[in-house]
């Protein structure tokens, strides 16, 4: 399938193209030989399609997914998405011999990310390499694993003498870590019914964090300092401030963190960002705001009947239309858009079929 991407017009340098679905791919992965790109679609499902098909064409395709709850819900992202997505942050730091093609839903574009997400040096452990049982139990729980008596769900690790299991974010399979000392002995996967190990680990493995906001001791001082004045989120605030890990913290991230950013702003330098379907996109990125918007009077309402009270106003999580295209510009990146429908008469416009 590769061949097929050198048929391709060689100049497929306009800035829209119309074309049928099928070639996006190809379009993609062609344009993607001179610089980097970022994706973006509309829905999480249409990304997720568009990555399977990339990978049959680039050797670098990269995935950004979008959280599942909006930023104020007291639910959490599931741990394979944060990994997933701090997977891809540090994947955009590394040398490649392929430029990236980073594809994310525009609801994973227009949320904002914590400024220091992915940029923490990450554990590996691999069989033969000196490391502290005991500091591979503390890193785990800072990263937000839970320790549990018997390991059976991603994000969850147990202790059993020299023995750590460990079920990564990322992983199929939990794996079971035998210690020597200070030493890693052995590697192995094993399956969750009966327990029993079934094949070796080979090469290095990738500790990646199962959430996004991790209780740092400055973070728990700042939680600290804003529990007395912030009476609707005093409780989930006192236990962030004693390091207790639990669902939807998440939503404290506005309260916690001062210094956020985007996607874009991680993208390398001459990036192109790709609108699959522009017009289909502003339209989901307005619903977004406009759902988010309905989820928080509809909360405030509740509130003065009883019920729990948002922890804030929402406001600097998703960004609009308007500040996304700020955003672009101040990153001086160029933009290009694929549509399966297009008027002759727009500049620029290049029309395959």
């Amino acid at each position: 399938m590769r061949g097929l991407i050198s048929l391709l017009p060689t100049a497929n340098t306009a800035s829209h193209i119309v074309a049928p679905l099928p070639m996006y791919p190809f379009l993609l992965a062609h344009r993607s030989q001179s610089r980097p790109l970022l994706v973006i679609t509309s829905s999480s499902r249409s990304a997720e399609d568009l990555v399977n098909e990339l990978r049959e064409l680039h050797g670098n395709v990269l995935e950004f997914p979008a959280w599942e709850t909006l930023p104020h819900e007291r639910l959490s992202p599931r741990s394979d998405t944060v990994a997933k997505r701090i997977q891809t942050l540090y994947e955009l730091e590394k040398d490649h011999s392929a430029f990236p093609i980073v594809v994310t839903p525009v609801r994973g574009a227009i949320h904002r990310i914590i400024a220091s997400l992915g940029k923490e040096e990450l554990l590996k452990l691999e069989i033969g390499k000196e490391q502290s049982l005991d500091l591979l139990v503390r890193h785990l729980s800072t990263l937000a694993y839970a320790r549990t008596d018997l390991v059976e769900r991603r994000g969850e690790f147990a202790v059993r003498g020299g023995i750590v299991d460990l079920f990564l974010p990322l992983s199929d399979y939990p794996i079971r870590i035998d210690f020597f000392g200070d030493e890693i002995e052995d590697m192995s996967y094993f399956e969750v019914a009966d327990q029993r190990t079934f094949k070796p680990v080979v090469g290095a493995v990738d500790i990646y964090p199962c959430r996004e906001l991790l209780i740092t001791t400055q973070i728990r001082h700042r939680a600290l300092e804003l529990e007395d004045s912030l009476p609707a989120a005093a409780e989930l605030l006192h236990k962030i401030s004693e390091g207790i890990v639990f669902e939807g913290m998440e939503s404290l991230i506005p309260l916690l963190i001062d210094e956020t950013e985007t996607l874009i702003a991680r993208m390398p330098e001459n990036t192109q960002i790709v609108f699959i379907d522009e017009e289909r996109i502003k339209s989901r990125a307005a619903d977004l705001l406009a759902t988010n918007e309905e989820f928080l009077n509809a909360s405030w309402s509740n509130a003065a009947h009883g019920a729990v009270a948002p922890i804030h106003d929402g406001s600097g999580t998703y960004m609009s239309w308007v500040e996304l295209a700020e955003e672009i510009s101040s990153k001086k990146s160029e933009t290009a858009s694929l549509s399966p429908f297009g008027s002759d008469l727009a500049q620029d416009t290049e029309f395959l079929d």
